[in-house]
């Protein structure tokens, strides 16, 4: 996902301890709505973000928990980001249009610029020279991590090109702690690579979700692949 950083006014960002429960059933697959966004959970589902579009490219993000056949709401931002060409349906998003897709989409793995820490258990790579996100439509490994080394990508290719891949170690404060979405999993080309929830830059992203280092920083300690994590993008 190529950044477009805009500037921004910063808004404040509020931690909320447990105060919001909602009622859900302990069965399959379900749909709950968790903040007016609706939410399409999985069999064992017990971990939801929601992105809830406010004005411009802002967004409250909030974690939730499943306990007991109830939501919790574990922790807000009120200073969550989207991308800078807006929101559009997933299965109508075209690569480099800046939009952030709707929808619920898998928290399936992470990465970042720290060494992996006790505590975290979704799956981890640290950023290394020559790491890439692959944006290359022509590529088997249309977006998925990986290093040039290994070729399989034109990683020459500047970034703004329309098959340029993104250099990962060119956004440290981006993704400091970023975590993967399953957006576009089965690599449809030209609809866009790299959808991410990372920490907030200086304003828009292209079409992640971003957030606040603090809550990013709780995110990497919280999530549990056991739980079938998954973030809901809503309007």
């Amino acid at each position: 996902m190529k950044k477009l950083l805009l500037a921004a006014a910063a808004l404040p960002a509020v931690s909320l301890l447990p105060l919001v429960t909602v009622s859900a059933p302990a069965t399959a697959a379900t749909t709950v709505t968790l903040d007016g966004v609706h939410v399409h959970v999985p069999a064992g589902g017990a971990q939801v973000v929601t992105v809830n579009h406010t004005v411009g490219h802002h967004a409250r993000v909030v974690m939730w928990r499943k306990r007991s056949g109830h939501w919790t709401r574990m922790a807000t931002a009120y200073d969550g980001r989207i991308g800078y060409g807006g929101l559009v349906l997933s299965w109508k998003r075209k690569q480099g249009t800046g939009t952030t897709p709707l929808g619920t989409f898998g928290l399936i793995s992470a990465f970042g610029t720290h060494a992996r820490k006790a505590g975290w258990d979704l799956s981890y790579r640290r950023i290394r020279k020559g790491d890439f996100w692959v944006e290359d439509n022509t590529s088997r490994y249309y977006n998925r991590y990986r290093n040039k080394s290994r070729g399989g990508f034109h990683w020459r290719l500047p970034e703004s090109a329309e098959n340029g891949s993104e250099r990962l170690t060119d956004y440290p404060t981006q993704y400091e702690y970023s975590i993967v979405t399953g957006f576009n999993r089965q690599q449809v080309r030209h609809r866009g690579a790299g959808i991410f929830l990372h920490v907030n830059g200086r304003g828009a992203t292209a079409g992640c979700v971003s957030a606040p280092r603090w809550f990013l920083r709780q995110m990497m300690a919280r999530l549990d692949p056991r739980l079938h994590p998954v973030i809901a993008i809503g309007r």
